[in-house]
């Protein structure tokens, strides 16, 4: 194990511990329901310290405040002791639960508040509150499918990664660019304008079906496909038809096919589900009549009325985040809700197809009652064995969406969330030199979640959504460059030194993606050296014969490191040491202990070790210590024989 000398949990030489009986329970902040959790405080004498209390709420309930009383007075400590049952914790019937609180430590003069940045550290403030702890609560039947952890996720954007020799353009709307390899992607005149997408480059399922064998050298064993029901635009979030696979896609057949052929690969398919809202152009709606349905915007007679809002019908209806052409579905009708949850419904018919899982779009967006109803229908129908990862930005334990608390964790919800959260600390990091910002990203997180869905977490750097994060980390002043006008961006590329620089920094990007709890999600073509800024400018065609090799094969093999060690499948995650400019952390099981060290620091680190190590990137070895050179990461297996001797 390397030396470990950072030491958290500790402010003033006040020291405070948990114990819990939970096995399962994260290392700090989420436990089981039926857990009991133990506070130790340990308080120097020299402090003057002559009272401790606790200050504790149930989410939405009155605090409570209590002392809490000396187990132990000992030379010079004293050991304040307090137990939390945390069913009692509980509202009567809820589903988990949540609690926030914090210390008070009194002398004399006034009283010291905990406040803490991370969920784990904390700070004194002298007669001020500060931020609170927090305890997530969930089910004792809280399961993640465990075939997810330990994986690599490869993300499609359907259309721009391969043209298959099954392509026939049938869309008579469709606009057909034949240029694949110089792709220029539609987009609005201004940020936020309306823009057609009805530009496609012919990428289909076809072409998915004869990359696998690519995908397979990257170590991939899950692909996440962009929406692929059929619909008018080319990215596919304003589904038309939940029941039929997009023609131009492939269809039903080359959906089959990709089932088929990925088995042989021992690949995972999962699908977007979009079913927050659908296109006005939809079987459903049919505002432009191109269905053989009535839809809710034709009649309201339609059997489709009650499945939107509509304010004053039929032009006034509710729709995501304004756009028109997206109308939101209301779920709280039960014949809408069942389309997608009940038996027969979308869930389950894709579920019997072979899919291993969804991803839910706008996860925020969608009703606790929908997240229950359709969690219990895929899990029926895979027996517990399909994976649904929510939409969410930012911490999902406590989340709050449209004013109401989100309980995506505490049992019957999502197995995992996109974990937005761990790119902004590698952009932090990697672009800043901010070791501590990921520290706290890293920690919250690992500190908020239940072990089990830390452990499936969605890792990405980039997204259909998102700057690509080779522009992200390699542009010279990308703040102030990315937001320029559309016109601007879509000519927009790196120099040859920005993209030499964003590689070497997207190299340690991946190494870390590949490396901390969870499981890497590469963005197609990032592997290959794709760039652009914000959506669309992040949806280029892939490079197929112009790959950039290096950034290939170094993704290939932290493939086969991710995919050598079992380690990186459930193993303790643990940060031993953080820089201003550098952070070191470890992952543990019984039989292995890995050690990354990542240093943005101008000048070299030594770190010191205790024993043989074996730097897995280039096979050196290293004992007691080991030097990093500036913007370099190490990833160091602790080796029990001497390779000298």
């Amino acid at each position: 194990m390397i030396s470990d000398y950072f030491i958290s949990r500790v402010s003033d030489r006040i020291k405070i511990e948990k114990f819990c009986n939970d096995k399962n329970a994260s290392f700090s902040g989420a436990f089981s329901k039926s857990a009991v959790v133990t506070f130790k405080i340990t308080v120097p004498h020299i402090l003057g310290i002559n009272n401790v209390k606790i200050k504790y709420n149930a989410d939405g309930s009155e605090s409570v405040e209590k002392s809490i009383s000396v187990a132990e007075h000992l030379n010079s400590v004293d050991v304040y002791t307090f137990t939390m049952t945390l069913a009692n914790l509980c509202k009567k019937d809820s589903i988990g639960g949540l609690v926030y609180y914090n210390f008070m430590f009194l002398d004399d003069s006034g009283c010291f508040y905990t406040d803490t940045c991370n969920n784990y550290d904390f700070a004194l403030k002298r007669d001020t509150v500060g931020s609170e702890f927090r305890i997530l609560i969930y089910e004792d039947t809280l399961t993640v499918p465990g075939w997810f952890s330990g994986g690599i996720m490869y993300h499609v954007f359907v259309d721009r990664f391969r043209r298959g020799d099954g392509y026939a353009p049938v869309s008579k709307r469709a606009v057909l660019d034949e240029n694949w390899d110089d792709s220029n992607v539609q987009y609005a005149c201004c940020r936020g304008g309306n823009v057609e997408n009805n530009l496609f480059f012919g990428g289909n399922l076809w072409g998915v079906c004869e990359k696998l064998s690519y995908l397979s050298t990257l170590g991939v064993d899950i692909i996440y496909l962009s929406p692929i029901f059929k619909a008018y635009s080319n990215h596919k979030y304003d589904t038309g038809d939940y029941l039929e696979i997009d023609e131009m896609f492939g269809g039903r057949e080359a959906f089959e096919l990709l089932l088929k052929k990925s088995l042989e690969y021992g690949i995972k398919i999962i699908l977007d589900g979009v079913f927050n809202h659908t296109g006005t152009d939809s079987r459903y709606f049919n505002k432009y009549g191109n269905y053989d349905s009535v839809g809710a915007y034709q009649s309201e007679d339609s059997e489709y009325k009650n499945w939107y809002k509509f304010v004053h019908y039929p032009n006034e209806y509710a729709s995501w985040w304004g756009i028109e052409t997206l109308p939101t579905l209301n779920h709280n009708d039960p014949k809408c809700r069942g389309f997608f949850c009940g038996s027969g419904g979308v869930g389950e018919k894709y579920i019997n197809d072979g899919i291993a899982g969804f991803r839910l779009d706008v996860a925020d967006e969608l009703s606790d009652e929908f997240l229950d109803e359709f969690s219990a229908c895929v899990k029926k129908a895979s027996s517990g064995k399909a994976i649904i990862i929510g939409e969410v930005w930012e911490n999902a334990a406590d989340k709050t969406a449209y004013g109401k608390r989100r309980r995506y964790f505490r049992g019957g919800q999502l197995d995992s969330v996109m974990n937005y959260p761990f790119r902004n600390g590698i952009i932090a990091f990697l672009r800043y030199a901010d070791a501590q910002t990921l520290y706290n990203i890293l920690t919250e997180i690992y500190t908020s979640y239940p072990r089990v869905i830390c452990n499936a977490l969605m890792n990405i750097l980039d997204t259909h959504d998102t700057e690509r994060i080779l522009t992200a980390l390699g542009t010279d002043d990308f703040d102030n460059v990315r937001d320029s006008s559309n016109e601007d961006l879509c000519k927009l590329k790196m120099s040859k030194k920005e993209y030499s620089n964003g590689k070497k920094l997207l190299k340690i990007a991946a190494l870390l993606q590949y490396t901390v709890y969870g499981v890497p999600s590469v963005f197609y073509g990032s592997e290959a050296g794709i760039e652009g800024f914000c959506d669309p400018f992040c949806r280029h065609t892939f490079p197929w014969g112009n790959e950039d090799r290096e950034l290939l094969e170094y993704y290939r093999l932290l493939g086969k490191i991710r995919k050598s060690e079992s380690v990186f499948k459930d193993g303790e995650f643990k940060i031993l040491e953080c820089g201003k400019h550098h952070i070191v952390y470890s992952r543990e099981n019984e039989k292995q202990c890995i050690v990354v060290v990542a240093n943005m620091a101008p000048n070299v680190i030594s770190v010191p070790l205790d024993g043989m190590y074996k730097d897995l990137l280039t096979g050196e070895f290293y004992r007691d210590t080991i030097d990093v050179e500036s913007k370099t990461a190490v990833v160091l297996k602790h080796i029990t024989e001497d390779p000298n001797v």
